[in-house]
This record gives structure tokens, sequence and C-alpha cells, in this order.
């Protein structure tokens, strides 16, 4: 295998292992324990693993260890960890790296899950976390000290698409010896390879484009050598956060036309959101690859694309945001995203129904504001049902 390849070719190949059979697809290895040739031969491997030397699943496994490999490749960083889910990825890149006392800056604009994270469960255990607007240095340059530990945010944010630069936070953060940790899925790997600006450890929901379908729950870690195997792996087999064998194989033939869908739902997203530009019914449309979006200049250096998400916020509240999404055809009313199928989701009921007023009204997040998961659908049949359930309003 060769890192040198251009990424669909990575996508397709980077990492695989092959039986004596030789087998095209990837071999699924559905086992929990391996089997050692001697009693002395299980006592070293359990000492000093070597490369392609497994013990238990929840420590590693073959087809987990195609789809850490691959990944890890395609981000540019030397090696990743998947983890059940993605928020087993957040929780477990955290937990593992901060003790009590410790200090975090994170962004303001972040996934409720990962709020509750940082949140309750880090300052249930001392941690100090501080909270800012991720797209003010300045603020970052304030609240990072010589105590931060780390610094984390989604490098795209859920749900009104702020865009964080990545580079300059992370001087900032390495400025004061802190880790810069961040959530790219909304990015995605192909527009974004946050390592090379300067992210240390780079966190996926693997459940969103990388699987690409709709099928199963992962997450994966990504970083050095030294802080995966060093650092996380260690929390994560003793708590239980691995990626099954199964799971694994989904996400690597998800992989194979990741390029080819995330560009095609990028594509999309642009043609939509032009569409929708002007349009009276609405108050606002947000979308990075817009000449309009508050972070165009920062998104055109550092993605050169504007993603496969939109969200648009409705004149009409809450009353006008369902009567819209209950007269949607193609588009489905779900809380995922990445997916093949455009999802239209409600954050303020959904997603983000648990955060206080006062915070949605902090992050924009208003009644009436719909997030649009563009999928693989033609877009001309997605803006005539977009527009026909705004007819209805």
């Amino acid at each position: 295998m060769s890192k040198d390849w251009k990424t669909r070719t990575q996508l397709v190949h980077q990492g695989s292992r092959r039986s004596q059979y030789g087998e095209m697809a990837e071999a699924i290895f559905l086992t929990q324990g391996f089997a050692y040739d001697s009693a002395e031969n299980a006592e070293a491997r359990f000492l000093v693993p070597q490369d392609d030397e497994f013990v238990y699943a929840r420590y590693g496994n073959p087809t987990t260890r195609m789809f850490e490999e691959r990944i890890a490749t395609v981000e540019g960083c030397e090696d990743a960890f998947a983890t059940a889910s993605g928020m087993a990825a957040v929780s477990g890149a955290l937990m593992a790296m901060l003790k009590a006392g410790d200090h975090v800056v994170a962004a303001r604009a972040l996934f409720g899950s990962c709020l509750y994270v940082l949140e309750n469960i880090l300052q249930r255990y001392g941690v100090l976390v501080d909270f800012v607007d991720g797209t003010d240095l300045s603020a970052w340059e304030r609240a990072i000290t010589a105590n931060t530990k780390a610094v984390f945010f989604e490098t795209m944010s859920n749900p009104t698409l702020e865009v964080i630069d990545i580079k300059e936070v992370a001087c900032l953060a390495h400025a004061k010896g802190a880790l810069v940790l961040v959530d790219n899925v909304f990015s995605t790997p192909i527009f974004s390879r946050a390592v090379d600006l300067g992210a240390d450890v780079i966190i996926y929901s693997t459940t969103k484009h990388i699987d690409g379908q709709g099928r199963a729950l992962g997450g994966v870690i990504c970083g050095t050598k030294a802080f995966i195997r060093g650092v996380v792996e260690p929390y994560l087999k003793h708590t239980g956060g691995a990626m099954s064998p199964f799971t694994s194989w989904i996400m690597l033939n998800g992989m194979v036309t990741l390029d080819l869908r995330c560009r095609a739902m990028a594509t999309s997203a642009l043609e939509i959101a032009l569409s929708l530009q002007g349009d009276a019914r609405l108050s606002k449309v947000i979308y990075p690859g817009l000449d309009t979006h508050p972070q165009a200049a920062l998104v055109a250096l550092q993605m050169g694309s504007g993603g496969t998400m939109i969200s648009f916020e409705l004149a009409g509240g809450k009353e006008a945001a369902f009567t819209f999404m209950n007269g949607l055809k193609i588009i489905k009313i779900s809380n995922n995203l990445g997916d093949a199928k455009s999802i239209a989701t409600h954050p303020a009921t959904t997603t983000h129904s648990r955060l206080p007023q006062d915070q949605k009204d902090l992050l924009g997040i208003s009644y009436g504001l719909i997030r649009l998961s563009v999928g693989l659908e033609d877009p001309l049949d997605l803006i005539d049902d977009i527009k026909s359930g705004l007819n209805l309003i």
C-alpha cells in the first residue's frame, strides 16, 4: 500500500488485508478472541503485540484494523482507533487525556451530546471548561492559558454551519502547549485535512458520511501513534468503546464511495442553496459555499467547498417549519445526516432540544430553523420538493 496514492485510490485500497484465499472484498473477522500456537506465544502477544497480532476484539480486530489504517491514511494521520459511536469517540478522546484540574476551552456552538460531556461529565470530575465564540480568535486567545490541556470545536458547527479557522486556533493553542481536538463531521474527510492545518486529534461520527447509508453507528479518533496507542487505546480497550468487526466492514465499504458521494452532495447543496436565496418565505439561508456566508473566504481557503449541509430559517417559526417538513415527499424527516437520502431536521425540537432557551438564542437555533442534509437524489427533484413544502406555508 502507498500513502502517495490519491484520495480516491486510498479510499478503495488502503489498509486492505487478504487471507490465503485472496478474496476481493474485505473479510469480516467475526471473532471475539484469537488462538495462540503455544502458551509462550500467548504470553508474548499480551506483553508486546506485534503488527497484525490480536488478543481480543475489544483491543483490536483485523477488520477494524483495516478501517483504522484506511481512515488514518486519508486523514494524513499516523494512526486511528475505531469506536462504537461518534460520541464514544468524542468522550473517549477527551476522557483519555484529561484529569481533575485540567482546563479545556471549547467552542460554544456544539452538538447537544458534546455539550453534555463538557458541561456535565468532565466538570463532574474536576475538569475546568470554558466556552467561547468559536469564530472569535480574540476570545480563544483570552481563554487559552498555560493550564489549558485541550481545545475542542466542530470545524463546521451543528446546525448553524459556522466555520472555525483551524490554523489560527491551533497556533494559539500550541503556543500554550494545548492539544487541538476537532469534530470534523460536517467538513468530512473529503473537504477538510484538519491535520495539515494544525489539528492534533480528528474525530468523526462514522455514522454520518463515512457509512453514508444510515446503516450503523460508529466513530473514530485519528492522531499520532503516541496519542492513539499510548493515550486513547488504554482508556477505550478497558472501558469497552471499541467498534464491532461487522460495523468496521460496513465503514470500509462506505469509504469506497465517500469521495464520489460527498462531491455529488456538495454540488447539489450549492445548487439548492442558490435556488433558495431571495425566497421571501425564508428569513435566512446558511450555506458555507455562498458568498453571503460570514466565513466565505475562510471556507474557500480551508475546504474548497461548501460541503453537504444547508440550514435555512422560516420566518413563521415552529408552525411554519413543521408545516414545511410535513409537506416533504422526497426529503425524509430524521435527525441523522450525511446519508444518501436527503434529511430535514428541526434542531430546536430534536438534536438541540435539551439546550436552555438562552443558549438556543445565543447559538441562533430558532424555532424556524431547518437543517438539511443533502443526499444523492437529483438536485432538481430536491428543489421541487423544497418549494412544494414552502408553498404550504
